[in-house]
């Protein structure tokens, strides 16, 4: 309980952590409302009402078909937020583990992932979703998939860096002295010790997912009509961009202040929970 005390006492004194904190909680805010309430249905085409200018029955105006596009940005943010957990949480239940593994075993074990994990390097996200797309079609699942694909690799690796070095401690040596098999010292040593460094790369993942998510739906593999992508708001918004240009404005701003908080966040948490850190302030 009192360390549960010093960690929010230390992170609420930390600039970047309040302000990513703050800006990550509204876009789940966004989410979460989304899902119970939204000013207009996202399906609702108004032609007339086309390009309109913001307004108090638009507060950010309407898009080329007349939809509000507050309502698109709203419910976009439920894509962003669903691709991130997803795909974050692929990457570390396989990645880990793998990473882990590869730490405990060394040898030919750890060859075989690390050499794996290269392999897989080489198909990056957009990569492994256009061979995915010409296998089973575009669509949100396809994004979710390639991106937690990328992602196995570099949790993988970055646990398996991280616990070699808690495998090297004192205290770990004195387990294996005392008897204990390699699980339970990764069980009860390493991964509690490495937990701060996965939770701070989840965050940095996680922005890079919603970058990648936009990137797929901006070239028509991921998100598909009707449901709302903020990528897709770009991609439409192309057309307009002389006539309206603030359609590409407001979905871009919406992913760089998402990629923002979250990069935000990752900061401040790795300073909040690095020891030595927390030992200079």
């Amino acid at each position: 309980m009192r360390d549960k005390h010093t960690f929010w006492r230390r992170a609420l004194r930390h600039p970047s952590f309040v302000a990513g904190g703050a800006m990550v909680l509204l876009m789940v805010l966004c989410a979460v409302l989304s899902l119970l309430w939204s000013p207009y249905p996202v399906g609702d085409i108004d032609i007339p009402n086309k390009l309109a200018a913001p307004s108090a029955a638009h507060w950010f105006g309407t898009d080329s078909l007349g939809r509000d596009i507050g309502s698109l940005l709203l419910v976009g943010s439920q894509n962003s937020l669903l691709v991130g957990f997803i795909a974050v949480g692929i990457g570390l239940g396989v990645g880990v583990p793998l990473g882990l593994l590869a730490s405990a075993r060394r040898g030919w074990v750890e060859e075989l992932i690390m050499r794996a994990s290269d392999f897989t390097f080489a198909f990056p996200a957009l990569l492994s979703a256009i061979m995915l797309t010409a296998i089973y079609g575009p669509g949100l699942v396809v994004s979710i998939v390639a991106i937690g694909i990328f992602n196995i690799p570099v949790f993988a690796r970055i646990s398996r860096g991280a616990a070699n070095a808690v495998w090297a401690r004192d205290y770990t040596l004195a387990a294996r002295a005392a008897g204990q098999g390699p699980l339970a010292i990764t069980l009860t040593h390493v991964l509690p010790n490495i937990a701060s460094v996965l939770i701070v790369q989840a965050t940095i993942q996680f922005a890079i997912a919603i970058l990648a998510e936009a990137a797929l739906s901006y070239l028509g593999l991921g998100t598909q009509p009707p449901q709302p992508s903020w990528g897709r708001m770009l991609n439409e918004a192309q057309s307009q961009m002389f006539q309206a240009p603030m359609l590409a404005v407001y979905p871009g701003a919406a992913i760089a202040l998402a990629v923002l908080g979250l990069n935000l966040l990752g900061d401040g948490l790795r300073d909040v929970l690095d020891p030595r850190l927390a030992r200079q302030r």
